[in-house]
C-alpha cells in the first residue's frame, strides 16, 4: 500500500514538474494554469472554512480575503513574467519553496527525531533544518548560474523563505485539523489537493519577495 502510494506520488510529481517547465517557458501556460490552480485552491479553501466556521458571515469574510490574496498572488506571477530580471527572482523563490518542501520531506524521513509541532505530527525538527539547508543550497546553485554573489543578504532570504514555507504548511495543517480532514482535496493523486501542494509557496514567495526588496 505504501509502495503504491509512493509510486503514485512520484508519477504525479513528474507530471507537475513537466507542467512547471511549460509554465516557465510559455506565458500562455502560466496564465492558464494560474487560473486553474487559483480556482481549485479557492474552492478547497471554501470547503475548509465551511467545515470549521458555523457562522456564515465569518466564513464569507475569510473566503473573500483568501480569494483576493490568490488573485493578487497569481497577478504578480503573471506580471513579473514579462520582465526578465523579475521573472528570474520570482522563479528563484518558487524553486526555493519547492526545495524547502523536498528537504523537509527527505531529511525528516531519514533522521526523524522530535516533532516540530502538535499541529502537524509528520513535521520534525530535523525536517525543518533540512528545509532550510535545501533552500539555501538551491539559492546557491541559482546564484552560480545567474552570476549572483552569494552574500549574507541572500542567505537571510533563503532562511526567511524556508521559514515562510514551513509556516504556510503548518497554517494549512492547522486548518485541516480544525476541519477534521486529511487533505484539502484529491485532484492530485498521491499529493491530495492543490492547497496541499502550494500551501508553503503561498507564504514563502511573498515573504521572500518582501525580504529581497527590503535588503537589496
Amino acid at each position: 500500500m505504501i509502495l503504491n502510494n509512493l509510486k503514485t506520488r512520484i508519477f504525479t510529481s513528474i507530471i507537475l514538474l513537466a507542467l512547471l517547465v511549460l509554465i516557465i517557458s510559455y506565458k500562455f501556460f502560466l496564465i492558464f494554469f494560474s487560473l486553474i490552480l487559483g480556482v481549485f485552491s479557492i474552492l478547497e479553501f471554501f470547503n475548509i472554512t465551511q467545515k470549521i466556521f458555523k457562522k456564515k458571515t465569518l466564513s464569507l469574510i475569510l473566503n473573500c480575503l483568501f480569494t483576493t490574496y490568490i488573485f493578487t498572488f497569481c497577478l504578480i506571477f503573471i506580471t513579473f513574467s514579462d520582465l526578465v530580471g523579475l521573472k528570474i527572482i520570482i522563479y528563484l523563490l518558487l524553486f526555493g519553496c519547492i526545495a524547502s518542501d523536498l528537504g523537509g520531506y527527505i531529511i525528516g524521513k531519514i533522521f526523524k527525531g522530535p516533532k516540530l509541532s502538535k499541529i502537524s505530527p509528520n513535521k520534525t525538527i530535523s525536517g525543518a533544518i533540512g528545509s532550510i539547508l535545501f533552500t539555501t543550497c538551491t539559492i546557491y546553485l541559482f546564484s552560480i548560474y545567474f552570476y549572483i554573489n552569494l552574500n549574507t543578504n541572500l542567505i537571510i532570504v533563503s532562511l526567511l523563505l524556508s521559514i515562510g514555507c514551513q509556516t504556510g504548511d503548518l497554517f494549512f495543517s492547522f486548518l485541516k485539523r480544525r476541519a477534521k480532514i486529511k487533505d484539502t482535496g484529491n485532484i492530485l493523486p498521491g499529493h491530495g489537493g492543490v492547497l496541499d501542494r502550494i500551501d508553503g509557496i503561498l507564504f514563502g514567495v511573498p515573504i521572500g519577495l518582501i525580504t529581497l526588496f527590503l535588503i537589496y
